[in-house]
């Protein structure tokens, strides 16, 4: 073979491998809301994709390959259901009493096939993001599920953005697909009177994976700027689908006004940078225009929920031209409303920091004391980091210093734990 011929072989490649990205998503929800069975949904999706590996290899990458992908898909899954269903008719020639229904392979789902073509994408979309995230399910495994279902990411490539070993990802996901069939969890919207608490898991799942790319929990690196980016298209999406829910939007805007800061977030060698030393030229403005815009829409809905406050607070921050100018006072307002909704220990312990910024340490000292018996803290990193730069604050040094060094004991992160070492350092 050619060096160009390996040339094109290897673009066709990263093309379907981009289109697969992109369209997987739409391609499992829409066949499993036909064969009712997200493992089997999956799996004829992964036999489109590898259809497309061979064909489009050879005759080249057709128009429109999202259509091509969706239609291979469905064929796929018309042709087995049409096997199940002539399996079943010879069971009941043979007077064997199959229950068709349980089986989901009743005439009904293969003449259903066909109508399903012309649905609404968007209702499938939907019912898998619900399945996905439903509380059946560990948080680990709706995230991990989530991920490649939704984000159209390899178990490698979400073993690598956990820190995990690709092993116990896909054994995670296997049991994840397990556990839906075993419990005959419906691929459906859930009902108006359960819609609010499997919402909840859904943004709490969506959450979680902006955060540990915000934030990681662990590793060399303080940021994954890819899994802010896989959160943040699975909100864009969540909030098109459900366009009347407030708190859709609220993460939402969360989510841009905190990513807007990425670039600011660390320096040239990787380290990290807090938000009152960051640069904020740095900070992107069209992030945070669509933030700002998107808390607007939050607020349409009345009542504010966590994350739509939590996106207010974001807010504030986004606003203010330079850290100086920060609105603290309403900031500390802002913390006194979230810790009515959400009265956790380390939205308080956020709390105090804005405390100590408009009413100075030794008020934020009191607040940060009263939590050290918190017991959701107890292995908590920026409990002592917090305390320690309080206490730096207020004069008490050697203290200080103890603190910042119990803090990088705690901290996970390789780059966090080089803060706060360094930090202990440089006191005095």
């Amino acid at each position: 073979m050619s060096a160009s011929s390996d040339e094109r072989e290897a673009a066709t490649r990263r093309t379907i491998e981009a289109v697969w990205r992109i369209e997987s998503a739409k391609v499992i929800a829409s066949v499993a809301r036909v064969v009712h069975d997200v493992a089997l949904a999956e799996e004829l999706a992964q036999d489109a994709f590898v259809a497309a590996l061979e064909h489009w290899s050879r005759e080249g990458v057709p128009e429109k390959p999202g259509a091509w992908l969706m239609t291979t898909a469905k064929n796929r899954a018309l042709d087995r259901l049409r096997q199940h269903a002539l399996h079943a008719r010879k069971h009941e020639e043979l007077g064997r009493d199959l229950d068709a229904q349980e089986r989901h392979i009743t005439p009904d789902f293969v003449d259903s096939l066909d109508a399903a073509r012309d649905d609404d994408i968007g209702d499938d979309l939907l019912r898998l993001v619900f399945t996905a995230c439903h509380p059946v399910l560990s948080l680990d495994a709706r995230v991990a599920l989530t991920l490649r279902l939704l984000g159209g990411l390899t178990t490698d490539e979400i073993a690598r953005a956990f820190l995990a070993p690709e092993p116990t990802i896909a054994q995670r996901i296997v049991r994840a697909k397990r556990t839906l069939s075993a419990a005959r969890v419906p691929f459906e919207v859930p009902k108006a009177g359960e819609r609010a608490a499997r919402l909840a898991s859904v943004l709490e799942v969506i959450y979680l994976i902006f955060n540990e790319g915000y934030s990681a929990t662990a590793g060399d690196d303080w940021m994954r700027p890819a899994l802010c980016d896989d959160a943040l298209r699975l909100g864009r999406i969540l909030a098109e689908l459900m366009p009347h829910e407030s708190e859709v939007h609220g993460l939402v805007a969360l989510m841009e006004i905190q990513a807007s800061r990425t670039k600011a977030r660390v320096d040239r060698d990787g380290r990290p940078v807090l938000l009152p030393d960051q640069d904020r030229t740095r900070w992107d403005p069209l992030l945070i225009q669509r933030g700002l815009a998107a808390l607007r829409r939050a607020a349409v809905g009345g009542a504010r929920g966590v994350y739509a406050l939590q996106a207010e607070l974001a807010a504030c921050h986004a606003r203010a031209p330079s850290a100086a100018e920060t609105d603290w006072p309403m900031i500390v307002a802002l913390y006194d409303a979230l810790m009515e909704v959400a009265p956790t220990p380390v939205v308080e312990l956020n709390r105090a920091v804005a405390v100590s910024m408009a009413s100075g340490p030794e008020a934020a000292l009191v607040i940060v004391d009263r939590l050290r018996d918190a017991a959701a803290l107890k292995n908590y990193h920026w409990l002592p980091g917090v305390r320690a730069d309080l206490l730096a604050r207020l004069g008490r040094v050697d203290e200080a210093r103890d603190e910042f060094v119990r803090a990088a004991g705690l901290a996970r992160n390789a780059r966090e734990r080089e803060f706060l070492l360094k930090r202990s350092r440089e006191i005095g």
